[in-house]
């Protein structure tokens, strides 16, 4: 009776370890007080309990996984070799497998669901780019366009799965392409010409972000972080992408000091617009 109730105790235990109710050095201490011998107590801890699962699995398992190994790298291999529909088919089945289980498994660690996330909108956006590279299709236009076709996803997906990383760098992603069609289409524009480019579609920014924090903040913020971004663009283009960068430093200290007289004057407002 005095076994049985003893194996209740440790089982019961062992829930609460892997549950998360009691830290770890509490249950091991608890393990160690109910276990006849310590050294037959269960592996705890990420490693521990990696040992164990290895331990349970079956030869299926083992087949299925080297296998798939074994698969990824056959497609690596001779990707350049496949038909370009085959190719895009590939891509796309690796896109939309990390996206689904990033999805899934968000729902119980946002941390790991993110992270898988993120490697599906990396093979998006380097797998399109390797493969115009791949058909010689590299001139600017080809890459421009499918980089904005990337951002309008980004957006669109991370404001519908509300993740505020994958917005932002979505609307990054069309500010370097708004940025890259100025270069091709102004031919060494004055300095106010550039401000011009940027400084309007600052403040339209600013204008939707309250605009839209009424239905959500989280998008509101978002917004509100490009139009701080759009407020610095015209120091960026004009030092990365034209040959003379006249005042530049004078520019910036006045865009910044300007930029946190409104960000403090303002701020009653524009942090009801995104707290």
């Amino acid at each position: 009776m005095e076994q049985e109730r003893r194996k209740t105790i440790i089982k019961e235990i062992e829930h609460w370890q892997r549950s998360k109710l009691l830290p770890d050095h509490y249950c091991d201490f608890l393990l160690n007080l109910y276990l006849d011998d310590p050294t037959q107590r269960p592996p705890s801890g990420l490693t521990g309990k990696a040992a164990s699962a290895l331990q349970r699995s079956k030869g299926k398992h083992w087949f299925l996984f080297f296998g798939l190994i074994s698969l990824i790298c056959f497609v690596a291999l001779y990707f350049n070799f496949f038909h370009p529909a085959m190719q895009i088919t590939i891509l796309s089945i690796f896109f939309v497998l990390f996206m689904v289980l990033g999805q899934r498994i968000r729902t119980r660690n946002e941390a790991a669901g993110l992270a898988l996330i993120s490697v599906g909108m990396v093979i998006m956006l380097l797998g399109g780019l390797y493969m115009l590279e791949l058909h010689q299709l590299s001139e600017w236009g080809w890459k421009t366009g499918y980089l904005a076709l990337c951002a309008l996803f980004w957006i669109g997906y991370g404001i519908g799965a509300r993740i505020a990383l994958l917005h932002l760098c979505g609307w990054i992603g069309a500010i370097m392409v708004y940025a890259l069609l100025l270069s091709r289409s102004a031919d060494q524009p004055a300095w106010y010409d550039i401000q011009l480019f940027w400084v309007p579609a600052s403040f339209l920014f600013g204008w939707l972000s309250w605009f839209v924090h009424r239905w959500s903040k989280q998008a509101a913020a978002v917004i509100f972080l490009t139009s701080a971004l759009l407020w610095l663009m015209p120091e960026v283009y004009n030092a990365f992408l034209t040959s003379e960068a006249q005042w530049l430093q004078v520019q910036l200290i006045s865009k910044i000091t300007i930029g946190g007289i409104l960000l403090f004057s303002l701020r009653k407002k524009w942090i009801a617009w995104v707290a």
